[in-house]
């Protein structure tokens, strides 16, 4: 007779939440949000809005993924299956949020660059947005990719239930 001993669903709480592999994220995706925020903010880019829209992004992602955390780590989820899918679709979300907004500074990133190359005195100024641009865009993808990777993983523990 067959024994049903496979690994059934587990939704972490406490400290256990930094152990586990998909909940390990959260941290890293809060600072690099961060990360992204700040640069992005203290920026000055002639089109505001695409920067007005990633700022909004970043913001939403970081409160959503605060909140997430909180949720995990007090153990309001009570170990439901529901909670599992509810992780996998707004990590979905934050990742098709994420990509749009990092495919959107990295278009005003490149033609704010085409224009100011143009431009036979560039000012530091310029070159210091310019700067502060490329790194807002590396940590926009980076952010995205950190969001699929925790998808990814929170999808394969929500088939686990």
């Amino acid at each position: 007779m067959a024994s049903n001993t496979g690994q059934t669903g587990f939704l972490p709480t406490g400290a256990a939440l930094f152990c586990t592999i998909p909940d390990i994220f959260y941290l890293v995706e809060l600072v690099f949000g961060g990360l992204v925020l700040c640069l992005v903010a203290s920026t000055k880019l002639v089109p505001n809005n695409p920067q007005g829209y990633v700022i909004f992004v970043t913001i939403f992602c970081f409160l959503m993924t605060f909140l997430w955390l909180i949720v995990f780590a007090t153990g309001c989820h009570r170990n439901k299956s529901s909670w599992a899918t509810a992780d996998v679709v707004c990590h979905g979300f934050a990742s098709l949020l994420y990509l749009s907004a990092s495919v959107l500074l990295a278009l005003v990133t490149i033609l704010y660059g085409a224009t100011t190359s143009t431009i036979l005195i560039v000012l530091e100024d310029t070159t210091l947005n310019y700067k502060l641009n490329i790194a807002a865009v590396v940590f926009a993808f980076l952010t995205t990719l950190l969001y699929v990777v925790h998808t990814v993983f929170s999808a394969l523990r929500w088939k686990s239930f």
